[in-house]
This record gives C-alpha cells, structure tokens and sequence, in this order.
C-alpha cells in the first residue's frame, strides 16, 4: 500500500513519486502495489477538471482542461512503461470523447492491462463528484498474474466501499466478489475527520467477513487547501482482521502479506487531540508548502487561540519560520501582553511588538466628525482589530509571508469575529476547531512539550478581545462551545436543542447569531477540517436566509 501525498495539479510530480513508488516496491519484491484515487491529478482537481455541463455530447472541452485530463492518461501510459512484472494500481481521470471519468489504471508487464471506473460519485458534504464525471455502468474483476499464479482482482474507488454508510443501491464491491474476486483493492482519497479511523475499520471488517476476501484500502495522506488526508491505510483479510495499517499524516509504503499466516494487527486506542492536533500541523505544513510560503504572521494576543496557532504552525514550520506580533492598544493587559512575550519565548519564534495607539488615535480624530453625537460602541472597538489585520498585511506584503488568522469554529458560528480585523490571513488554522477543542489542544501540546509552552495564565483567565475597558467575551463557552457544535454539525433544530437541555434563551441567541454571521463566513479564510462538517468547502448555506429559526440554521 503506496500512501503518498499527491500535490492537486502537479502531473509531473506526482507521477515521479509513483515512479518512486513502484520502484521501492518492486526492490521489496511485492506482488501488487496500489496507490491512492486520483493520485496523478492530485484529489480533489475540483475545476481542473471541466464540469459535465460544460460539455455537451459532441462538445469540445476548454484547452486548458483538455490537456489537464489528456495529460493526466499521458501519465499513466508513460509510466506503464518502468512498471514490470508487479502489477501497479494508479488512480487517474480517464476520459472517452465526452465522459471523464474517476478511473484506476491496472499496470503489469509495461502495459495498462485494465482501467476501472468508479460507480458511485459522492456528492455530500466536501464532494462534488457527479459536477465531473461519470459512473460506471459495469466494473468486472480482472485475472492477473502474480509470479505465475493467477489471481483474480477486484478493484474499487473510494466510494465505491461505502454503500452501508450512505445508503446506496449498488453494492459495488459485494459484485466483484460475487463476480469471483478473490483480492480487492479500494483505492481512496478520504479526507481526516474525529472518529473516521474507527468507522473505515467497520466498514472494512463487515465486507471481509460477510464476502469472505481480504480487502486492501489504500489512502492519500497529505494537505490539499482545507482538507487534510490522513492516510492510515489499511488490510484486513478473509476473516475480517487487521493486518496491515500504515502510517496516520505521514508517506508510507506498507507491506502486507496476504497469506493465511499473517499476523492480525491490534487497532490503536482513539487519541482525539493527539490526531486532532497531527491533522492541523499538516494541514498547515503542506499548505505552506504547496503554495510556496514559507513565514508564517500571527498576531499574538496572550489568549488561548492566538496561542494554539503559534504552536501548531512552530511544530509545522519551524521555529525559524514563524512571527508572534503583539499590537498592544490603550485597552491591553500587561498579563496579555506579557503571555505572549512568554510564549514567544519559550517557542522561540521572532517576536515583535507594534504598538497600534498612535494609529488608533488618527482613526478617532479623523472619524470625531462623521461621529458626533454618538456615543462609543462596535465601531470604535473593531476599528482596532482592523488596524491589528492590517498591520499583519503589511508585514505579509513586505517580507512575503503568509497571515494566519486566529479565530475558532465557536467565534465563526456565532459571529464573534472582526471582518477584515482578526478575520484578515491565508488560513483558518482552527477554523473548525471548538472553543473547547482549544483548550483541551492546549492541555495536551503542554503534556507532549513536558512543560508550560503555553502560559498557564492562558488558560485561566477569561477570555477577553480587551477592546474596552473591562470587556469580556460574552459567553459561557462550557455552553456555547457544545451548543454550537449541534447547530453547526448535527444540524439540530430549537425544539431537538432544548429537548437536550440548553438554555432556550442561549439556544435563540447562538441560532440568530449563526444565521446573521454567514455573510462574514462567506469571506473568511479557508479553514482546515477536522470535523465531519466544517465551514467552506462542505458548508452551502444562503446569506439571505428567512427560514424561521424555529428549524434550526
């Protein structure tokens, strides 16, 4: 099982590291080797691709994405040629005179021996596949040679396996094996989400045991704008036990013999802020990487989020890679202040302070007119964490790096973030991460460092933008942490929330709130998904939006 991290568009790259692949696995002396959907485009292409309205039977397809797909095939037949005797299975896009197609090309002996394309086309949450391409009418196993031994191989794509859990009709792989397949391979691009590595073992376990052939499960690893691959593939043979599971967030070619005596593999015990805390590293690294940044801007507030940011991006950067920037105003604490300074240090990341007083100053001055007469509220205060995003902008502008923006999933559903202010960066590293979620994030990166990385004071005071004199964030995160959590990702209505014993009136409040902030969502920076249902890709909700509230969002 080849999981590699796939760059989305870098045919060239990506085919050197099959190449790579094959040979290492040739040198291993392996019969088969598969690597992930899609893994010559990188997953998902998303426009790339051209979409199936755009062409029409007989149609032609845009150049640029004509040579996209046709390069893509191109690919695949050119390394055909460096595969030899193994038998390689490569996911690709496959196309005829108007279809594409999301295909597995079967390689042995310098040649494409089969292609296989995938039947069910998700279109849920982060999926889009049928805007692309086609099903497959028929997908029959293939006979292979393995050193003279003829096995016959049934091959799958991502989806194609998850019929139980979405409910499809087709049962993909249950045809193959009733079509007398004796191995399957799935080939995926399944991206992390809390609690997906227990529920792809389920549905792993099930099949085996109920078609009684051993199933290979080959997963992409790697970033990809806010999703994060997190590979941990996975081998369960005819009894349904585990016997090979690779690397979770990291490359790895895992060997696994698929003969009667293979050793089962016992599952590892959920760790939820160990993974949750690996996928947002990264997500992050690999963001840097393939976009071709490699500073990263944080504006240090000494609060719990700011914090967490900084020792994720220091783990996935590097400490020479990241700058902390205190801007303190009239309103800012000396414990804020002093919190980040410590943090800075004990990280040791550049640290600079830019006091925004004097701007702030000229902004009243030049606003004492437009504003007379009216007393002191929203406006002056954001107008201070617009000068802080600015700032930040100016520093990215200047030295070339990117801003990372602070805010969590609690704060964007509930709208409690500044538009242009601390909204203002490349990405949203805990964009889908619970205001709880941080804290606990923050607890663990402090038991991992073996010390107080993360000032204790962080977590014990209370949170505070510090925009006026004696403001505070005015929640009860224990509350609305978990509260916004149902709204957003169980999708709960007012009467299933107050059935689960929230506060009608906070339970009003955070559904107005959630609804009247889409707007600032819309313009938000990507957020890096952890959760089974984030804000951006996989989140299609209207701005203008009159549902009554009493539905929920």
């Amino acid at each position: 099982m080849a999981q590699v991290n796939a760059t989305v568009g870098d045919l060239s790259g990506n085919a050197r590291l099959v190449r790579d692949y094959i040979r290492r696995a040739a040198d291993a002396k392996v019969d088969v080797v598969a690597f992930p959907e899609m893994v010559i485009t990188g997953y998902p292409p998303l426009d790339l691709l051209p979409p199936r309205e755009t062409r029409p039977p007989g149609g032609k397809r845009k150049p640029s994405q004509e040579d996209f797909v046709r390069l893509n095939k191109e690919c695949v037949y050119d390394l055909a040629k460096d595969v030899g005797s193994l038998t390689a299975v490569v996911g690709f896009v496959d196309y005829d005179d108007v279809n594409l197609f999301n295909a597995a090309a079967i390689i042995s002996h310098g040649a494409v021996q089969s292609v296989v394309h995938k039947t069910l086309l998700p279109t849920y949450d982060v999926f889009d596949e049928h805007r692309y391409f086609t099903p497959a009418l028929v997908n029959k196993p293939v006979r292979i040679d393995l050193d003279g031994h003829e096995v016959v191989l049934g091959t799958s794509v991502c989806e194609d396996i998850w019929d139980e859990e979405v409910g499809y009709g087709v049962k993909v792989v249950d045809a193959l094996a009733q079509h007398g397949a004796r191995l399957l391979i799935n080939i995926n691009a399944s991206p992390f989400h809390q609690g997906i590595r227990e529920t792809r073992l389920k549905i792993l376990r099930r099949k085996a045991e109920a078609l009684h052939v051993p199933i290979v499960y080959v997963n992409l690893v790697g970033g990809q704008d806010e999703l994060v691959f997190d590979g941990e593939s996975l081998a369960v043979d005819a009894a349904g036990r585990l016997i090979g599971r690779g690397k979770q967030f990291e490359e790895d070619l895992v060997l696994v013999d698929l003969d009667d005596h293979a050793p089962e593999i016992q599952p590892p015990r959920p760790e939820p802020e160990r993974e949750m805390f690996n996928a947002l590293v990264l997500g992050v690294h690999d963001y840097f990487r393939k976009t071709g940044f490699e500073h990263a801007y944080i504006g240090l507030s000494g609060g719990i989020d700011s914090s967490l940011v900084a020792v994720i991006a220091t783990d996935a950067l590097g400490k020479g890679n990241v700058t902390g920037v205190s801007m303190p105003s009239r309103y800012s604490s000396d414990h804020s202040k002093s919190d980040a300074y410590i943090l800075a240090t004990n990280l040791g990341i550049e640290f600079l302070t830019i006091p925004i007083e004097p701007i702030f100053t000229a902004y009243l001055q030049q606003l004492k007119q437009p504003f007379k007469g009216r007393p002191a509220d929203v406006a002056e205060e954001n107008l201070q964490s617009r000068i802080r995003g600015t700032l930040l902008m100016a520093l990215s502008n200047k030295f070339g790096g990117l801003v990372l923006a602070t805010g969590n999933k609690t704060e964007l559903t509930l709208g409690y973030a500044t538009l242009y202010g601390d909204m203002s960066g490349g990405l949203e590293v805990i964009g889908d991460v619970s205001k709880t979620e941080v804290y606990a994030l923050c607890r663990y990166y402090n038991q991992k460092s073996g010390h107080s990385v993360i000032p204790e004071n962080c977590f014990t005071k209370i949170p505070s933008a510090e925009l006026k004199p004696d403001q505070f964030d005015p929640f009860e995160y224990a509350m609305v942490s978990p509260l916004a959590d149902d709204i957003i990702e169980n999708r709960l209505s007012r009467e299933e929330l107050i059935e689960k014993g929230y506060d009608p009136k906070v339970v009003d409040d955070s559904l107005r709130r959630a609804r009247l902030a889409e707007y600032k969502r819309r313009q938000a920076a990507p957020a890096i998904k952890i959760t089974k249902k984030a804000f951006g890709l996989g989140w299609k909700m209207p701005i203008v939006n009159k549902l009554p509230l009493d539905n929920g969002l």
